[in-house]
């Protein structure tokens, strides 16, 4: 019979192995250059200057990976932040008494200001929360609604942004209505309509993904905002994909509300997030996790990030990716997204393929969408990982999503349209 401490060694003795973190193939940035290589490169050769700044991710050089739109990698940057985070929280130096690396209710202003004057809003108006699908639960959970009133939103909306609206009317009666988006929208025009003509008397809320998770469609966002300002209906915009790939300036959307999680254009760590509420809606808008400072004014958008204890280091990666962002450049950013998206889908509409992104280049950016039919998902998807190490998003029967991040390579995109051949020869009929 085993004897429980002999058990207990014997698991501690076989860990040990994998706990240890002394040899060089265990160095996290073995291989990564310690600085980004210098701007002027761009300048010359950008494939050179990307290429260059591939290097500092830790996906392997020969995996070609193109589902951005679900979560990014954070490059060596980002990594060392949180590391260093990490260092300093848990040496509990701290050097006033009363101070630890929870830091559960702190302004946390060092990580606040930096990722507002990003996003383009005040300080006072965004809260840190772990991703958007928290943020859109705080909007849902938090404004008053009474049975019978709508909140108009498109077909296309992710599970996180659609569900806790489906919540609220199943406990309280609200409506939840949605408009049908085609797929391609043809224009912003279209979208507008769309949303003009389904608005009643009734309608409270319009809720909507500035850059809706099936297609990866830049929808009309500021035109958006502005119907609803001018029906005297509160505007709600689920921005998770939007920080990082192109530039925001939320003010000049003029929502009330926009939540988003970093962790996937913007390459920031998992579990980090945020909400934005207009300071006019600010006291509209009542908690969903409460603690000391949910009842105080003049905290503003601070009260709806104190939750207790917090995961610190994480925020010190969020802001290590907006620096990065801005060494880089946004412009930059923006313009390669567009480049490599544009490439794409030309490369695979000329094979064929039904596209479901936008003609109209403001309404797409670094996310092409197209059908493949005959071929299915989700058995192209695996086919394309288990025997190419590329990573794809499927969706049944036929959709497949491309994410262009700016660390890909026209090489990376390249070699995705060479297994897609392959495939397509090899299942003609599907």
């Amino acid at each position: 019979m085993w004897d429980r401490r002999d058990f207990l060694s014997s698991l501690m003795v076989g860990a040990l192995p994998a706990l240890s973190w002394n040899s060089a193939k265990d160095d996290l940035f073995a291989g990564i250059p310690e600085k980004l290589p210098d701007k002027s490169l761009y300048e010359t050769n950008e494939e050179v200057y990307w290429s260059e700044l591939r290097r500092q991710f830790l996906i392997p050089r020969d995996e070609v990976y193109l589902n951005n739109g679900t979560v990014g990698s954070s490059p060596a940057p980002v990594l060392r932040a949180v590391i260093e985070g990490y260092r300093n929280a848990e040496r509990l130096a701290q050097s006033d008494p009363e101070d630890y690396p929870i830091w559960g209710y702190a302004a946390w202003n060092e990580f606040r200001d930096p990722l507002a004057e990003f996003v383009g809003c005040k300080r006072d108006e965004i809260a840190l929360v772990r991703n958007a699908t928290e943020a859109n639960s705080y909007i849902a959970n938090g404004l008053d609604l009474k049975a019978g009133e709508e909140v108009l939103m498109t077909d296309q909306e992710h599970p996180g942004g659609e569900h806790p609206w489906n919540l609220k009317a199943r406990r309280y009666g609200i409506v939840v209505k949605k408009v049908e988006l085609p797929k391609p929208v043809p224009n912003a025009a279209a979208v507008l309509n769309l949303f003009e003509d389904a608005l009643t008397p009734r309608t409270r809320v319009i809720f909507f993904s500035h850059i809706p998770t099936v297609t990866g469609t830049v929808l009309p966002a500021k035109e958006l905002c502005s119907l609803a300002r001018s029906k005297g209906i509160l505007s709600a915009v689920d921005g998770a994909h939007v920080p990082g790939m192109m530039k925001l300036n939320i003010h000049e959307i003029g929502c009330d509300m926009y939540t988003s999680s970093p962790h996937k254009w913007l390459q920031a760590p998992k579990g980090c997030g945020f909400l934005y509420v207009r300071d006019e809606v600010i006291d509209r808008l009542w908690n969903t996790i409460v603690t000391e400072g949910w009842d105080e004014p003049k905290l503003r958008a601070e009260r709806f990030q104190r939750i207790g204890s917090s995961n610190v280091p994480v925020l010190c990666g969020l802001k290590a990716s907006i620096e990065l962002a801005n060494e880089i450049g946004m412009d930059r950013i923006e313009k390669r997204h567009r480049q490599m998206a544009d490439y794409i889908l030309q490369e695979m509409t000329k094979r064929g393929v039904t596209s479901w992104t936008s003609p109209d280049p403001a309404l797409r950016c670094g996310i092409s969408t197209v059908s493949v039919a005959p071929n299915k998902m989700p058995e192209m998807e695996y086919w394309m990982w288990k025997e190419k190490k590329i990573r794809i998003r499927g969706g049944a029967p036929h959709k497949v999503r491309l994410s262009t991040p700016y660390y890909l390579l026209h090489q990376d995109i390249d070699r995705y349209l060479a297994a897609y051949d392959e495939y397509r020869l090899a299942h003609p009929s599907a």
